[in-house]
This record gives C-alpha cells, sequence and structure tokens, in this order.
C-alpha cells in the first residue's frame, strides 16, 4: 500500500494490474483510481470494490481479478479503448518475491510487443498496430504565396509484419495529410510557454490526431535527433548478400537521406525498443511511402463510409462495416490485408485492373474458388506469427507442426491454381506470375524443412494431440524412453497382482492414478476400502474415494516422476534446437505468408461477386469520364436483416451535373444515396467487385466527407466546430480529381448563417475547385445554385403525401427511397415526427408553429425569363417611376398653394399612372411577375 500510494500516478490514459500470488493462488489487482476505472467500466457497479487500510471511504479502493478476467479487460484496453496498459510483478530478492512490485510490462494500442504473447496467444489480431512519429518543420515559400505550408516527416512501423515506413512530404497549415489511420502518434514535447509557432503547430497537430482517436504519446525533442540513426538502422534491416561490408553500410540505405523523415524515425525505434530485443535485429524491412500512390481518405471519409468501424459501435453486426461486408477470407494475414488495402486504395489503374483480372478469374470458376477456400486457406495459420515466436524463441513443437502441415498443402494448392481455367489472352501464365512461381519456389526451399520435422518429430502421436520428439532421434531420449516403459510395465504388473490379493476387478473396482499430489497410486471407494488390510499404505481420503499405495508401487511411482522429469528435461533441449533451425526459415515462411494473405483476399472478393451479384467495374484514367452507375446500392445496408433493399442509377457527368444537390425528408435516403457513391467508388479501386448492375466511373485522387455531427465536448470541440474543421480539410485539399461527399453543412448553427455558409462552401466547391461533389440538405434555398452555375443539377428522394380529410390529423407519408431529378418543394419534418410516434398535441403545435414561421404556399420554382424581356420590363418599371416622381413633385407645389393634395388625390394618381402602363405589363411575362410577387 505504501509503494503504490506514495508511487507517481500513471500517465493519464494509463491503465495499472499489478500481479499478486497470495497462498499458491495467482491474480491480479487494480488499485485506487484504476480500481475505480476498473469497477465502473467493465463491471458497471462498486459493490466489486474493496477498501483496504482505513476502511471505507479513507481507505485504498482494491478490485481482484481471475487471470482470464484480467486478460480480457487488458485486451479491451488495448483494442477498444484505446489506453496505455502496465502490469506490474512482484520484486525477486535472492530468489523470493518481496512486498515491493516492479514494472515488468508495458504496452499502448500502437506497441503491443511486451504483451503480445501474453494477451494475444489465442485471438487473431485481424488489424496490425500501427504506430508513428511525427516531425514538423516549416517549409520555404515564395513570396507570393498566401498558405503557410509545413514540412513533415513521418516514420511508422508494423511490429507485426516487421515493416518500418518514411515519408517526407508538405502540408497545409491544417495537416490534412496527416489523417493518417494509426492507433498511436509519438510527437515532440512544446515548451512550457508555448507561445512559439512550433509549439502553435504542435497544438494543431495534437487537437488533429485526438479527433482523429489516435492515442498521443509525447516524447523529449533529443529523442528527435539523427545522432545514432546510422549506428542502429542497420542493425534492424535485413541485409542483402552482395552488400559491401567495406562500406558505411547506412550509406546504402536511401531513406536517409530525407531531410526530417530521419529524424522521426529515431524517435521511433527508441519509443518501441526494437533494439532491445535480439529478435528483431536484421529482420525489419524498409519503404518510402508514396502519398501518391494511394487515394487519400481523411478521417471523416473512414467513419462516414463506416470501413472499419460502424455507426454503433457496441454492435456485434459485422455487416455494418465494410471490413465485416468484404471480410470473407479465411485467414488472420487475409483479413489484416483486406484492412490495410480499405485504407489504401489504389490510383494506379494498371494495379487496380490487375487485381480485378484475379477477382474475375475465380469468380468464374466457382469450383477452384470453392476448393482454394474450403480445403487449402481455411488450414492456413498465421505464419507471420508463428514466426515471430520462433524468432523470439517462444514457439512450441505445435508451431513447428502447423508450418509443416502448411508444407504438405502447398503442392495441392500449386496444383488447384495451376487448372483454373483462364481466358485465351491470360494463357501466358497471368496466375504463373501471380502466385504459381513464388508458391513453387517457397515449396522448393521447405522441402528440407519437412525432412527436419519428419526425421524428429514422432507424427503418430499427433493423433492424440501430443507434440513430442521421437525416442529415437537422441541416444540418451531413447534410453529415458526404454527406462520409462519399463517403470510403465511395473506398475501394470503391480495394478495386476493388488487387484488378485483384494480379490477385486481390475480398472472397474481398483484404480490405478497418477495423482497431482500423491503421484502414482491406487483408488477405491470407500466402501469397497474396508477390505484394506494394514500392509497398504493409505496416502487419504475424499469424495472420490480412498487412496492407497503398496513399497513396490510408490518405489515405481518416484522412477517415474524422475525419469519423466529428465526425459522432459533432455526433449526440452531438442525443442530449443528444433525451433531455431525452424526460425531459419522464416524469410521464406514471410513469402509464403504475403502469396497466402493477397490470395485470400482476391478469393473473398469472388466470393462476394458471386455470392452478393457484384459486377466488374469499367474504372478510367484519373480525370476522364463520369460516375455511371446503373442501379446501386449499399453495401452494408443490403445485408441488413429485413431489409428490402431500393437501388438508385447515379449519373454524374463532368462539366455537365458533377455537383448534385439532393433534398428531400428525413429517413428518405438521402444519406445513403450519398454514402453508397463514396463506398462504390473506394471498392472499385481496391480491385473489388461493386454492388451494381454495372459501373464506369474514373480513378479518384481522394474521398472527402463532412457527415454527421459528432460531438467532442470532453475535448473542447463543439458540434459546429468539429464541421467547421472538417470541411476546412475539404476546402483545402479538394481537387478537380476528388469526391466529396457532404450531408446537412450548416445545422449546428443558426439557419441563416448555416444557409450563409452552405450556399458559399457550395459555390465554391463547384466554381473554383470543380470536384465531383452530392450534397445532402434541407436548405431548399439552396436548389437555387442551379440557376448561377450550369453543372450543378437538383435530385430529391421521393415521398408519396396522401392529404388528410381531417383537418386536425396530419397528412400521411409514404418514403419510396427513390431518387429522381427536381427538388423536395417542402419540408417533411413533422411528417417524420409523427412516424417517430409524437403525441398528438406536439404534432398539432408544431404544424401551427411551422405555418406561423413559413409560408408554404409561396414555394414555387423560380421562372427563368429572356434578357431582352427582362430589360424592357426594366425599362417600363423606370419610366413609371419617373413619370410617378413628376407627378408627386407637382402634387408638392400644389400643397404649397393650398390645392387639394389628400391621400385620396395620390391614391387615384397612381392608378391612373398604373392603368396608363397596363399594356405594357401585360405585354411582359417579368413585369407581370414582380408584380405578383409584390
Amino acid at each position: 500500500m505504501s509503494q503504490i500510494l506514495q508511487s507517481k500516478s500513471p500517465e493519464a490514459g494509463t491503465l495499472r494490474l499489478f500481479h499478486r500470488t497470495v497462498g499458491g493462488d495467482s491474480f491480479y489487482a487494480a488499485y485506487g483510481a484504476d480500481a475505480l476505472f476498473v469497477a465502473q467500466h467493465w463491471y458497471h457497479t462498486n459493490s466489486v470494490i474493496k477498501y483496504l487500510g482505513a476502511g471505507r471511504p479513507t481507505g485504498l479502493p482494491t478490485v481482484s481479478l481471475k487471470t482470464s478476467i484480467a486478460y480480457t479487460i487488458l485486451r479491451e484496453a488495448l483494442t477498444t479503448k484505446q489506453l496505455r496498459v502496465e502490469i506490474w510483478e512482484p520484486e525477486a530478492i535472492q530468489g523470493k518475491k518481496s512486498s515491493k512490485f516492479r514494472l515488468d510490462k508495458e504496452a499502448s494500442p500502437g506497441n503491443l510487443q511486451a504483451v503480445e504473447d501474453l494477451l494475444f496467444t489465442h485471438s487473431d489480431i485481424t488489424s496490425s498496430p500501427i504506430v508513428m512519429a511525427i516531425k514538423l518543420a516549416t517549409a520555404p515559400l515564395a513570396e507570393s504565396s498566401s498558405t503557410r505550408l509545413k514540412s513533415v516527416g513521418v516514420a511508422f512501423a508494423d511490429t507485426t509484419s516487421r515493416q518500418i515506413g518514411v515519408a517526407d512530404f508538405t502540408d497545409n497549415d491544417l495537416f490534412s495529410n496527416l489523417e493518417l489511420s494509426a492507433k498511436e502518434a509519438i510527437i515532440p514535447t512544446g515548451t512550457s510557454s508555448g507561445n512559439t509557432d512550433r509549439d502553435l503547430d504542435l497544438n494543431k497537430l495534437k487537437a488533429l490526431l485526438d479527433r482523429c482517436g489516435v492515442v498521443v504519446t509525447e516524447r523529449k525533442p533529443s529523442d528527435f535527433t539523427v545522432k545514432n540513426l546510422p549506428q542502429d538502422l542497420p542493425r534492424l534491416l535485413k541485409t542483402t548478400g552482395d552488400s559491401d561490408s567495406s562500406l558505411d553500410s547506412s550509406a546504402m540505405i536511401p531513406q536517409m537521406t530525407l531531410p526530417i523523415a530521419p529524424s522521426a524515425l529515431s524517435a521511433l525505434i527508441a519509443y518501441l525498443s526494437l533494439l532491445g530485443d535480439p529478435s528483431n535485429h536484421n529482420m525489419y524491412t524498409i519503404k518510402t511511402h508514396d502519398l501518391s500512390q494511394y487515394m487519400r481518405l481523411d478521417a471523416s471519409a473512414l467513419r462516414a463510409l463506416n470501413l472499419v468501424e460502424g455507426p454503433n459501435k457496441s454492435s456485434s453486426n459485422q455487416n455494418t462495416t465494410l471490413f465485416g461486408v468484404l471480410n470473407k477470407c479465411k485467414t488472420a494475414q487475409g483479413a489484416r490485408l483486406l484492412g490495410t488495402w480499405l485504407k489504401q486504395p489504389l490510383i494506379n489503374l494498371h494495379e487496380i485492373q490487375k487485381r480485378q483480372r484475379l477477382v474475375e478469374l475465380f469468380a468464374e470458376d466457382t469450383n477452384t474458388r470453392r476448393t482454394l477456400q474450403d480445403e487449402h486457406m481455411k488450414a492456413m495459420p498465421d505464419l507471420l506469427r508463428i514466426c515471430k515466436k520462433f524468432m523470439k524463441g517462444v514457439a512450441t513443437l505445435e508451431d513447428v507442426v502447423r508450418v509443416y502441415q502448411v508444407v504438405l498443402k502447398l503442392p495441392g494448392m500449386t496444383e488447384t491454381l495451376s487448372n483454373v481455367d483462364q481466358p485465351l489472352e491470360e494463357a501466358s501464365g497471368f496466375l504463373e506470375e501471380m502466385y504459381l512461381k513464388d508458391l513453387r519456389d517457397c515449396g522448393s526451399s521447405l522441402e528440407k524443412y519437412s525432412e527436419m520435422v519428419e526425421q524428429t518429430l514422432d507424427l503418430k502421436e499427433l493423433d492424440n494431440h501430443n507434440y513430442v520428439i521421437k525416442p529415437d532421434y537422441d541416444p540418451h531420449l531413447q534410453e529415458l524412453a526404454h527406462k520409462l516403459r519399463q517403470v510403465r510395465d511395473g506398475l501394470d504388473e503391480e495394478h495386476s497382482k493388488t487387484s488378485e490379493d483384494l480379490g477385486l476387478e481390475l480398472d472397474k473396482k481398483l484404480h490405478l492414478e497418477n495423482n497431482q499430489v500423491y503421484g502414482y497410486c491406487f483408488r477405491l471407494t470407500k466402501n469397497d476400502a474396508k477390505a484394506l488390510s494394514k500392509s497398504y499404505i493409505e496416502l487419504g481420503t475424499n469424495k472420490s474415494g480412498v487412496y492407497f499405495t503398496t513399497k513396490t508401487l510408490k518405489k515405481h511411482a518416484e522412477d517415474y516422476k524422475e525419469l519423466s522429469a529428465a526425459y522432459a528435461k533432455t526433449q526440452s533441449g531438442l525443442v530449443k534446437e528444433v525451433i531455431q533451425i525452424a526460425a531459419t526459415y522464416a524469410p521464406v515462411l514471410e513469402t509464403l505468408n504475403n502469396l497466402l494473405a493477397h490470395l485470400d483476399v482476391i478469393l473473398s472478393f469472388a466470393h462476394l461477386a458471386v455470392n452478393c451479384q457484384y459486377t466488374k467495374p469499367e474504372v478510367l484514367q484519373k480525370g476522364s469520364g463520369s460516375i455511371l452507375l446503373k442501379d446501386a446500392r449499399h453495401p452494408c445496408l443490403e445485408m441488413q436483416d429485413g431489409i428490402e433493399f431500393i437501388p438508385n442509377d447515379v449519373e454524374m457527368v463532368k462539366d455537365e451535373s458533377e455537383f448534385q444537390i439532393i433534398t428531400g425528408p428525413n429517413m428518405g435516403g438521402k444519406s445513403t444515396y450519398i454514402r453508397q457513391v463514396g463506398v462504390i467508388v473506394l471498392m472499385a479501386q481496391i480491385g473489388c467487385f461493386v454492388p451494381c448492375t454495372s459501373a464506369r466511373l474514373p480513378v479518384f485522387d481522394s474521398i472527402l466527407c463532412r457527415v454527421g455531427a459528432g460531438d467532442s465536448q470532453l475535448k473542447g470541440v463543439s458540434t459546429f466546430m468539429a464541421e467547421m474543421l472538417e470541411t476546412a480539410t475539404i476546402l483545402r485539399s479538394a481537387t478537380k480529381d476528388s469526391l466529396v461527399i457532404i450531408d446537412e453543412l450548416g445545422r449546428g448553427t443558426s439557419t441563416y448563417d448555416g444557409f450563409g455558409l452552405a450556399w458559399a462552401i457550395s459555390e465554391h466547391i463547384a466554381s473554383h475547385i470543380h470536384a465531383f461533389c452530392l450534397f445532402a440538405t434541407h436548405f431548399h434555398e439552396l436548389t437555387n445554385l442551379d440557376q448561377q452555375i450550369p453543372h450543378v443539377k437538383n435530385l430529391h428522394v421521393v415521398a408519396h403525401v396522401t392529404e388528410s380529410t381531417d383537418s386536425f390529423r396530419e397528412d400521411d407519408i409514404a418514403l419510396l427511397y427513390k431518387v429522381q431529378p427536381g427538388i423536395s418543394d417542402q419540408s417533411f419534418g413533422i411528417h417524420v415526427a409523427k412516424l417517430a410516434n409524437f403525441p398528438d398535441e406536439v404534432i398539432k403545435l408544431a404544424k401551427k408553429n411551422a405555418q406561423e414561421l413559413e409560408d408554404f404556399h409561396e414555394d414555387k420554382p423560380k421562372i427563368s425569363f429572356a434578357p431582352d424581356v427582362v430589360d424592357a420590363g426594366i425599362d417600363a418599371m423606370q419610366s413609371f417611376f419617373r413619370d410617378w416622381a413628376g407627378s408627386q413633385a407637382q402634387e408638392d407645389v400644389d400643397m404649397d398653394m393650398d390645392v387639394d393634395g389628400s391621400v385620396e388625390s395620390q391614391l387615384a394618381d397612381l392608378k391612373r399612372h398604373v392603368e396608363k402602363m397596363r399594356p405594357l405589363i401585360s405585354s411582359n411575362p417579368w413585369l407581370q411577375s414582380v408584380i405578383t410577387e409584390l
């Protein structure tokens, strides 16, 4: 208690658990604020809390946890709640545990290395945790530039696949390009004053990462120096056989020449302690991440399109996310690769088409696809995790056998792939290039592995789920196995002898057991034990019966125990040798793992294409063509139970209808319509078929979204502020090759401000950026934008209203979920409120107030007039006002001369001038519309 009370408070967002052992029982405990947190968030009650010391309420809050529960809490803390965790163990002093604790393991959402084998041994990690380090600098700009750009250096690591990536790029002052899908970000700490430009940039960066749900870890600026990087990095990276050891190895790494990224990489290596684990040495690969090779997705797009997180985070339905719908993968490595593809859609048209051809091949050959999925992919373990266990020396013989079983599957898989029906143009060897050549190479490289396993392991014991070394593999092991057999024979002989002596049936009455407490001994029921004589040695009695032994049995049991320990020790040494040999095959296994992951995702796409009726989209070069989708559907929504999805066509033609405004009632399908376009575009650019009957679309460089009203009051960000920040990112980042999706912009503030912003933003995107844009809104006045900009088109979702004959009842509304050209000429908010079962008196009051605030009957579409008609009308109006003004001036003179100048005379004069103008009014429709409005 004193150590916990006096210890430094853990970093914010950190959960501490203490490993305890009392009376031989092992458990975990949380103390203080951690105990309160566990009770509130996992048990949802304070009744589990006990108070040590002075008692409640001044004592130390404590929650005790079973080991299995503690591991579950730690896993959820790291993956779901995005917390750091610390595991404390009792200190060992001269081989004995003391009452003090030491920090044994710590982990964060982006760095699971220390706890991976402890917490994730029996669960597949479907997404690799990515941690990145960020270094900022100000880029020099031309004097004419009005935007202050930033030079950004980023380093990121995937500790599962042992990959390091670096990137140097220029970003705007909103850091739009840094909306990466990482779990954790390392940034340098700012100064205490926080007034410098650097600190202001760091605060902006922290706010951005916070909105994206990335855990921020601050480290001192001295960690972001490249002083030791030339020595550290070569020790981590795989070496090539043709490298000249006489040269400085760091000079052979092109990433070292980048201006800023090496500083971030140095901080990343230090934070992850990569060099502290010898199994990491010479095992990492490094690449330069080129942002221009992938479609850009901002954090809002990830949420709006439900890529990996559904609208309801607590929902367990996998069909609420695009990842869940597309993930028909049979392997963990395939699911991880699918997650990467979803967050990094391709821009290279050639690579997109290569994936499409593969999907098409397996979609058309159903038998081959099913054979590969059900007989081969389903049996494939996560080779990447097994490789890591080999390298760390923590693997078991079971892992060795699982790899052996993969090797046995390879010839059959290769033969199945060779028999895929290919069209004539593909017969030159497309599958050979993509899979078969590398699979054969891996198979030949692993032949020696198979021989090693067959020589060392007792494969006959696999049927009993026993993973053991062959006794004849080692002479000493063979000798111990022979002695063990002799002892077992002696045990059986004593069993039979005792059975005859007591006159009890073997096994049915007299049992020979290997008890955890007594070792090998006999057991009888209490009734049968009455026949025991004093020559037998009783060991104990419980509800199972009476345990006893003989001098001979006791001697055999002791021999068995000693020989078993010696056998296990000898086998343990041989197991280490086997695992060390297996570890030498890690590079081949990693290559094979990547092949299997790629094939698994392609097979998953092909499975969806056939079973969900997806079609192959025609994808065109960036900047060419238009979006033409026939019978488009939303892949997630159509998979929900009880949903019969109504498809819609999408036609967005460049320079004709590239900006579309969608109006209509709530719940009418506006949001679904605009989101499904974004989802279909993304699916096409990862090489997947799409939920349409036909599709044609260009390559987009980004999908930018402003959807939903996500408050972050705890972070000091209101609904409207979050909306404006996301919109600012769109305005700064969008290009003519972007797809912009905006839903209900401006509803977070007053009606007038919201409409003004919505109009200005729409006009800017349509007039200056010229991006493809879908804009859903309830501001019906916004539909007038199509009169100013020719490529703005209005669409509306159809709702059928049945007028009620009863003035006290609201009209009935039927939502048809069809999107058609034109505008929605009225609001349906009160109708939707009725569908939500609002009380009748509330509905009536709402209708009354709405009629007082807005004249629904004047909401008529504007009529356009020819310019000459408008000009003639304006001339007539000017002439009318000049004549009338002249007559009024004369009336003023008459008034001064006491001539009658009453209101009646003025009104009569006005009528005389109007009658004089009547022929002009009747011949000019523009004048007629103006007078009608007045």
